[in-house]
């Protein structure tokens, strides 16, 4: 799942509808705000957060494969927050 709600980056380990963490069935989700306006800063960090960043712009691009996927987040120019990664598809 993605949103773009915060100006932030933020990703989340997989989870369950409930918010557990859930690496077997687990929907992983990204904050991806981080595109021209201000960014906000974190408050309470949320259970299952790995990676935030709230000071680099960039965008977040996927790749998409038959089973499988790879996220990186790419900064602008002169900025050197990195996160990448991938994931399998239920």
């Amino acid at each position: 799942m993605l949103w773009g709600h915060n100006h932030v980056y933020e990703r989340f380990g997989p989870m369950n509808p409930s918010g557990g963490l859930d690496t077997a069935r687990g929907l992983r989700t990204w904050v991806a705000g981080m595109g021209g306006a201000s960014h906000y800063a974190f408050g309470t960090i949320q259970p299952n957060s790995e990676a935030r960043n709230s000071s680099a712009y960039g965008v977040l691009k996927f790749t998409l494969h038959s089973n499988t996927y790879d996220w990186q987040f790419v900064p602008v120019a002169g900025q050197s927050y990195s996160d990448s990664g991938t994931g399998s598809c239920h």
